[in-house]
């Protein structure tokens, strides 16, 4: 199954007073285990980047000028996380922002129906305690010494590790890895093999046989063939 965990950067807290995307930052997973393949992308927000928003993130109304609108990346954003879920912390947060933008340019939201929130998996699988995404890096043992600021693509990557130990699925990935290595291992190296219930069917007809037979007539008084091929 194709998933796309996704984090956003922006101006501030709230887009209906004005608050805009200035980073989109996706990695995709396949069966939840990372592709490689990301989408990135810094934005133009047509506005002043205040203060507080700058020390969470670093990014500066100057540096932001010249980086496209959210308007130029839709298609590209849409084409790449096509109708895969998007795994998202706090989720209804991004998905606010991003639904803001979509409606600017007149096209439809992303509907909440794809959306997995790791903000409610993480209070309900430890209920009582912080659960900020530096929390469940620390409490699952994931380096996140690069995150010095928050960053899209940083977090995504960051988020990505945290998704797949938080629904166990890198216990389940260790366990079939343990499994695969001691059938190896009793095999001399080699895994057991299984008999099929149904042999497949022949696909060489007689009529194959024979052409083949006069091919290797054609080779001179000994050919390797001989030793191959199969009495009439």
């Amino acid at each position: 199954m194709r998933e796309i965990i996704l984090d956003t950067e922006t101006t501030g807290l709230d887009p209906l007073r004005g608050d805009r995307l200035v980073e989109i930052g996706c990695v995709e997973i396949f069966n939840r285990m990372p592709t490689g393949q990301t989408f990135h992308r810094h934005l133009n927000p047509e506005r002043e980047m205040p203060a507080e928003a700058f020390a969470v993130h670093g990014l500066s109304t100057e540096f932001l000028a010249d980086k496209p609108l959210f308007a130029e990346v839709v298609e590209d954003f849409l084409e790449f996380i096509a109708d895969a879920p998007l795994v998202i912390h706090n989720a209804s947060f991004d998905i606010s922002f991003i639904n803001a933008e979509l409606d600017r340019i007149k096209q439809p939201p992303i509907a909440r129906e794809r959306l997995v929130d790791t903000l409610l998996l993480a209070r309900r699988k430890h209920p009582g305690v912080s659960n900020r995404l530096d929390d469940l890096c620390s409490r699952y043992a994931i380096d996140n010494s690069r995150r010095t600021k928050h960053g899209a693509l940083l977090d995504a990557e960051l988020l990505a590790e945290v998704y797949i130990d938080l629904i166990g699925a890198r216990q389940s990935q260790l366990i079939l890895a343990t499994e695969v290595r001691d059938a190896r291992a009793g095999g001399y190296g080699e895994m057991p093999r299984r008999q099929r219930t149904v042999p497949l069917v022949l696909r060489i007809t007689e009529a194959d046989r024979a052409a083949h037979r006069d091919f290797v007539a054609t080779l001179g008084d000994k050919p390797i063939w001989n030793d191959f091929l199969l009495s009439a």
